[in-house]
């Protein structure tokens, strides 16, 4: 017994032989026995009832997670397997059915429903993401939030993440654990974001085509095959994305290939493989000054619309693991894998190239007996990273050319050295109450080679250690009943700085500067009332950030970084689901989520500027999701979001902020199996429905030069439509 999505192994599944009354039940490693074959119902809380008949030993049963029961899903969270209902951090879960609710393009309206995640996004390639406040000092891209893509780091040794070029129809749910009690994945001072793959079915096999356009010239096709036999499965998406833009120099063209194979080779054994390729083009238009965003938000940056800025990149990634069975109490997970980059971008300053690989191993061993579980491990990687920068000639050429390559401005290559040694105990005191302890261990270094110096440019080259870090983690859970479960951790995280934020205005290395870090005290519930119709999810957190890492600007489009002071992150998170009808044929769903974020600067001074007291720049103090979701007898269903996002600092003095906004968006559809092999799904979606005029994303304390206006603005998209249709047929 498996999860289909993880494949975590399943204990406690009710197995009955249908018309009798024998039961059996599947041991903590998911296998169960039974004393003829037949046909078998399965049953669990938090996944959809199965039957099956069973004809042969050995069968792989896999069962598939009821989104309005996700409470009871089995999670791997912090590495040891359980019920989400559980365990002691603050988890969520964003399923298959979360990401398909609209047009499966934009990631940030399914994060944006997270309670203490916000994902600021200027267009298809330009992201910010930020938890519980960690990550929005960092002006371009995500910071300071560990990601992986099933067992695979995605994570650079730099601390940078990327997720939002992975094609979503690819993946069955997103794991997100919240704050520094995700240590235990490394330096992950806000979280950490666990992208989790498709499987294919056992003995099916499925192909699928889903072809959606819509507004601003969007154009996406999706096919997917599945194919699985007895003991081997596959999965294979391969998808193509591409879009005119809302704004000018904004077209986007992107296409993906992901893989997933599992293989059983016996009781004890099973080998999995991932992999995934992008190729990736994205104009971009930069942002753009409260003038024009006001009056021609359609428009680009001057400069970066001559230069006809964007980035051209190429990423692939593969992993294999292996699971081995020592006996039903001792298991081990070991992966290898490997990753390549390839990007090109032209931007008015200068042109930046750039060539990424990486190589590691994560292995850890998992142990348990009545009362206690156990695991150990370590992940270990290298990123070897070649960047060059050139001269953009674009003002020398005819308006409308676009970028050419001038003289060579650097030449650098880094190494760079992760090392993570973590464990975790969960200790059954009795049946209520479960302690849990983690401790993560991580040594980060880098070697820089300047190969570009001369008289004028001072040679870069050496190495930094950070000191090594040692992250605590204690957790409580207890239920003081069948429905309310209580829990508590108090975590402590860190994030070093980025090899630029490490180097000094004259490009030599700062040794005296420190990675963040932070500790993070939470108390939360989950509870269900009402007969599970009703589920609701409490947290309240305080998480304390020492040496904090801010961007100083030092010339156009170029900065350094220095530990100014402390922040403090208060938040209160809600979220609530209410199942109006528990029918099978019809469903009607009411969900809310609200986080309030009280983020304040507590010790920043500035040279002659004292910013302590003020609002931590660049998160919303609060955002509010309700959603409506329903689904017929006749196969049509559909949602109705609403989306309110606070205001945001822009800049440190707190003279500037964004107004808060309203975004509303629908989808509806049409979902019939028109007979045993084939489903046609057919889906029309609005978004911003109100056509609100709204900043997408900003940049934080932008400076003009040469009398220009700061460019603090990233606008929105106004309403937009899209439609499509899916098609699935079931070969056998």
């Amino acid at each position: 017994m498996v999860d289909l999505d993880t494949n975590s192994p399943l204990s406690q599944v009710s197995i009955i032989l249908e018309n009798k009354h024998d039961t059996v039940y599947s041991n903590n490693q998911g296998l169960f026995k039974i004393k003829t074959f037949g046909s078998f119902e399965f049953y669990k809380s938090g996944y959809f009832h199965k039957t099956v008949i069973i004809q042969e030993d050995h069968p792989i049963i896999q069962l598939q997670i009821n989104p309005s029961e996700l409470h009871e899903v089995v999670v791997n969270a912090n590495q040891i397997a359980k019920p989400l209902n559980s365990s002691y951090t603050s988890y969520n879960i964003i399923s298959t059915k979360d990401l398909q609710k609209n047009n499966t393009t934009d990631l940030a309206p399914a994060l944006n429903k997270v309670p203490g995640v916000f994902m600021q996004n200027g267009t298809l390639n330009t992201n910010r993401i930020t938890i519980r406040g960690i990550g929005s000092r960092n002006l371009y891209g995500t910071s300071k939030i560990r990601a992986y893509f099933k067992d695979i780091p995605l994570t650079s040794g730099n601390g940078e993440t990327t997720i939002e070029d992975f094609e979503l129809t690819a993946l069955s749910r997103i794991e997100i654990i919240k704050g520094s009690g995700s240590s235990i994945h490394g330096a992950g001072l806000g979280g950490t974001i666990n992208l989790i793959p498709k499987t294919a079915s056992y003995n099916q096999t499925n192909l699928q085509n889903t072809t959606t356009f819509g507004s601003f010239g969007l154009f996406k096709d999706v096919l997917s095959f599945g194919s699985g036999l007895k003991n081997s499965s596959i999965n294979t998406v391969f998808s193509h994305t591409q879009s005119d833009g809302y704004r000018t120099n904004n077209s986007y063209n992107r296409k993906t290939i992901t893989l997933n194979s599992n293989h059983y080779i016996n009781e004890r054994n099973e080998i999995s493989i991932l992999g995934s390729f992008i190729d990736l083009k994205g104009y971009i238009p930069s942002s753009i000054n409260e003038n024009t965003f006001l009056n021609s938000p359609e428009s680009a940056a001057y400069t970066w619309e001559q230069a006809k800025g964007f980035e051209d990149t190429k990423r692939s990634l593969l992993g294999i693991s292996w699971h081995h069975q020592y006996n039903n109490t001792l298991s081990q997970k070991t992966s290898v894998f490997t990753s390549f980059k390839n990007s090109y971008e032209p931007r008015p300053f200068n042109i930046l190239s750039e060539k990424l690989s990486a190589l590691g191993i994560r292995s850890r061993i998992l142990g348990e007996t009545t009362k206690f579980k156990w695991t150990i491990g370590a992940e270990f990687f290298n990123d070897f990273y070649k960047w060059k920068t050139f001269k953009n000639l674009y003002q020398d050429y005819p308006s409308g050319t676009g970028s050419i390559q001038g003289d060579l401005l650097s030449n650098n290559k880094e190494t760079r050295y992760y090392f993570n040694i973590f464990l975790e105990t969960n200790y059954s005191i009795n049946e209520k109450t479960i302690v849990s302890f983690g401790l993560n261990f991580n040594k980060t270094s880098y070697t820089l080679n300047d190969n570009f110096n001369n008289d004028t440019n001072p040679d870069q080259s050496g190495s930094y250690s950070f000191k090594n870090i040692l992250s605590p983690t204690f957790g409580l859970t207890h239920s003081i009943s069948e429905n309310i479960n209580l829990y508590s951790n108090i975590s402590h995280g860190f994030s070093p700085p980025t090899t630029t934020e490490t180097l000094l205005p004259d490009g030599l290395i700062n040794p005296n500067i420190k990675p963040e870090t932070g500790w993070n005290f939470e108390i939360g519930s989950r509870s269900t009332f009402f007969n599970n119709r009703l589920l609701c999810y409490v947290s309240a957190y305080r998480l304390n950030i020492s040496d904090l890492l801010v961007a100083k600007r030092t010339g156009n489009d170029e900065y350094i970084g220095l530990n100014a002071g402390k922040t403090q992150h208060d938040g209160i998170e809600l979220s609530g689901t209410f199942k109006w009808f528990k029918n099978k044929t019809y469903q009607l769903n009411t969900n809310l989520t609200y986080s309030l974020n009280h983020y304040k600067f507590k010790d920043y001074v500035d040279g002659e500027n004292n910013y302590s007291g003020n609002d931590l720049t660049g998160v919303p103090n609060h955002v509010f999701n309700l959603e409506l979701d329903f689904k017929t007898p006749l196969g049509f269903y559909g949602n109705l979001l609403f989306q309110n996002i606070g205001s945001i600092p822009i800049t440190d003095s707190n003279d500037l902020y964004t107004d808060s906004y309203n975004l509303t968006n629908f989808k509806i559809g049409w979902l019939k199996k028109l007979n045993k092999k084939l489903n046609i799904n057919v889906f029309l979606g609005l978004n911003n429905i109100f056509d609100t005029a709204y900043a997408s994303q900003i940049l934080i304390n932008a400076t003009g030069f040469n009398g220009a206006q700061p460019r603090y603005y990233y606008p929105g998209t106004p309403v937009n439509y899209y439609s499509g249709i899916n098609i699935s047929y079931n070969i056998n």
